[in-house]
């Protein structure tokens, strides 16, 4: 009897999502969803062509090196890395007295106190500071950038699907709004202190175009600093802030499937010596 009740109380449960499975469907064909400017004018990110990417890709240190910089003089001025320390820089290949330079150097100090006044208080910075923000809280970051909260960068990549190429199209996609969007779309018109990107979601975005002309930052190995390249090199450096430990696990995951190749030939071989004899 309680079998019979079981297989009763099943058989209605699954007679109840078959029922609004289909009226779901039927719903969705009858009343389709309407066509928004986002869902059509929305672009998938353009490839950047990063040496990390791929599954044994490795970071170009050069290139590091640049998106760092690229970062320090720019990005610098809005956002923060807080899960990053300065030391961390070693291992773009800079020496332990460079990083410490770099960091005294660093446009934000750290936060203090005043030990006689009790006054709140700058410092430089330190190997072993994370790299601060430039905005004391949220509330004096949302002020100085018209509400909107500038996000931390340590883990954008991370954050964004295809975060590297993600990055580097958002950085070189501001334009003007297509005159076919505002056809189609009059009232999605980018609203005043929005910057019109069709790489983020929304297509409007309330940071304006950070990197604007060639030559905005010079490069100490001498590479031309164009906005093309200025994208890609701060791409591939949030790419290493994001995963530092990523060609470590390419690595690994190399080793992993090349030990597997070899395992599965030895048992394929145990296979055929062991049975070599017994016949089918």
């Amino acid at each position: 009897m309680a079998r019979l009740i079981s297989l009763v109380i099943g058989a209605g449960f699954v007679f109840v999502l078959a029922l609004a499975l289909f009226f779901t469907a039927k719903d969705a064909i009858q009343n389709p969803a309407a066509e928004t400017a986002e869902h059509e004018f929305h672009e998938h990110p353009r490839d950047a062509h990063l040496s990390s990417a791929g599954l044994v890709g490795k970071f170009d240190r050069a290139q590091l090196q640049r998106g760092l910089k690229v970062f320090q003089e720019v990005c610098a001025a809005c956002h923060s890395l807080k899960y990053v320390s300065f030391r961390d820089f070693e291992h773009l290949g800079y020496s332990e007295g460079q990083v410490k330079a770099l960091a005294q150097a660093w446009p934000i100090e750290q936060p203090t106190v005043n030990e006689e006044t009790g006054e709140a208080a700058t410092r430089k910075n330190v190997p072993s500071d994370r790299v601060p923000s430039p905005y004391p809280n949220e509330v004096a970051a949302r002020a100085a950038n018209n509400n909107a909260l500038p996000p931390d960068l340590s883990l954008m990549t991370k954050a964004r699907h295809d975060g590297g190429n993600y990055v580097y199209s958002l950085l070189t996609g501001y334009r003007a709004q297509p005159a076919a969007l505002l056809a189609k779309f009059p009232d999605a018109k980018t609203p005043p202190g929005l910057h019109y990107n069709p790489y983020f979601p929304n297509l409007n975005l309330a940071m304006p175009a950070p990197l604007t002309s060639d030559g905005q930052v010079t490069f100490d190995d001498g590479t031309k600093s164009t906005v093309d390249q200025m994208a890609k090199d701060v791409a591939a450096f949030l790419t290493w802030t994001a995963e530092p430990n990523l060609e470590s696990r390419h690595a690994a995951g190399v080793a992993a499937i090349i030990f597997l190749v070899i395992f599965v030939f030895l048992t394929w071989g145990a296979y055929q010596n062991v049975w070599r004899n017994v016949k089918h």
